[in-house]
Parts: structure tokens; sequence; C-alpha cells
């Protein structure tokens, strides 16, 4: 038993390099928070970074996701069941994206929600990779991939943004932490 709790933390951690799952990650703690210049939570303007400089600047999980689309495997991101409340935000660049009230369990493995923040929180394009057809949600700002919008969220809006979590960082909102 006690090698179990000693080995506990290093089995959490190949779980999910960069953080335990169930923990919160705040611009303070995100490891592109300190090196990347381009993170901020109140610029909205809209980005125009190559490549190479995310490359730079976004640790290489992030990089995966945001910019080469990726997805992380559904059930195994740190917010797909997570229940604060407070803003979510793009862990690129640090844009707005979703507050915690128009989160909701959708089963499907991923943290979804019904709405965003604001209308241009986030923007869209056609996907037909896989031979599907999805509508790809990009960060407003940076134009990272965030995930997919489906038309079959609850009411009031009948969308379900299904988002990956490592793109994601939360910010708790100062009255849920007393």
């Amino acid at each position: 038993m006690r090698l179990f709790l000693f080995a506990l933390p290093a089995l959490l951690a190949a779980c999910h390099p960069k953080t335990a799952p169930g923990s919160v990650v705040t611009a303070e703690t995100n490891a592109a928070g300190p090196k990347n210049p381009y993170y901020s939570r109140t610029d909205t303007a809209t980005l125009h970074i190559s490549e190479a400089e995310w490359k730079k600047v976004l640790p290489d999980s992030i990089y995966e996701v945001s910019r080469e689309k990726d997805t992380e495997r559904a059930f195994t991101g740190k917010y797909w069941n997570y229940t604060g409340i407070g803003t979510y935000y793009c862990a690129a660049c640090g844009n707005a994206l979703f507050r915690s009230d128009s989160k909701f369990a959708s089963e499907c493995g991923w943290p979804s929600f019904f709405e965003t923040l604001r209308p241009n929180s986030v923007s869209y394009i056609e996907d037909h990779s896989y031979n599907m057809e999805r509508v790809e949600v990009l960060c407003g700002r940076c134009g990272g991939h965030l995930g997919h919008l489906f038309d079959d969220g609850p009411p009031p809006t009948g969308k379900r943004y299904c988002m990956n979590s490592i793109v994601l960082e939360f910010e708790p909102d100062v009255a849920s932490l007393k």
C-alpha cells in the first residue's frame, strides 16, 4: 500500500504529463504563460503569428492540438467532467472563450458548452477531415484549434461546443474560492 501511495503522483503525471487530473490550470501555472509574449487575458486583437513562432512559445502538447489540430483522447482531459465555477480561456493566447454556466455534461468525454462567452470568442470553418462533415471551432484571437461544434446540445442554443481540455485554461471566480 505504501508503495502505491508513493507511486501515485508519478502515475497521475504519466496519464497527463502537463497537469494531474482535477488540477486547475491558471495563467500563473500554465507552461504557455511565462514564455509566451502573445498571451493576454485582456487583449482581444487578432494575432497573426507564424507557425514557427507558435512552435517556439507553446508547450508541445498545446501546440499539437492548437496548431496541428490534434485531438486528445476522450475522458482523459482535465476538464471533461470538471464542475468549477469560472471562466475558460484559450491556453495558447489567453482569449476568454466560455463561462462555466454554459458547460454541461454531454457524456462525450470532452468538455462541452452550449454557448461562447461573446460572439467573437471563437470562429468557425467547415471541416471535412476523416470523411465527416463537421464545423471546426477556432480561437477567435489566435486561430488555434479548440474542437468542433455539433447541433445536439441542450436549450437554449441546441449547440454542443466539444472542446479539447489541453487547449483550455480555467480561472475560478473569486467568489467560488471562498
